[in-house]
């Protein structure tokens, strides 16, 4: 089961955690300064795999990778594949690549409830149930289409009723 998936900047900073397990905000923040500071002390050349140990507990693993300034981390236990995460990490990047063309941070801070749409997508309750970035990406647009038209509806409703009210 995956148990965290978070996205944190070179600077230490969270721009994106979702925990799928119950973590009190206070250990949410804990575990997110002690990924990092395990983070920025791996060298370049060294395995992007790390058992959880200490840091996680002893069924947890977690598989990291760096695009420009953001890491980006799962946080899973023994039942996950290590290389299936890595490869999850992948997918997650290149469907931000398709839908901000050229994603840096500052997009994932202006767009953080689409972040969070993409990955619902793709992991539910801590299970992958979809990696075809194709499908991932059609869900996401119907959903911003859905978005779309439930607000233009709602500025509608609102000015009727002021108009008829």
């Amino acid at each position: 089961m995956i148990r965290a998936m978070l996205v944190i900047n070179n600077q230490g900073k969270s721009r994106l955690a979702k925990f799928y397990n119950y973590t009190p905000v206070e250990q949410q923040q804990q575990l997110i300064r002690s990924i990092y500071s395990v983070l920025c002390l791996q060298p370049e050349n060294v395995s992007n795999f790390i058992e959880g140990g200490l840091l996680l507990g002893p069924d947890s693993r977690l598989v990291y990778k760096l695009f420009a300034t953001l890491y980006f981390v799962f946080v899973f236990d023994s039942s996950e594949n290590e290389l299936a995460m890595f490869d999850l990490i992948q997918v997650y990047v290149e469907i931000l690549e398709k839908c901000f063309s050229n994603v840096c941070e500052l997009d994932i801070v202006l767009n953080y409830g689409k972040m969070h749409t993409i990955l619902d997508e793709m992991i539910v309750g801590g299970q992958v149930v979809e990696t075809n970035s194709d499908i991932v990406m059609k869900a996401v647009e119907e959903i911003s289409k859905l978005e779309t038209t439930t607000a233009g509806a709602k500025l509608i409703s609102k000015s009727a009723s002021l108009l008829w009210g």
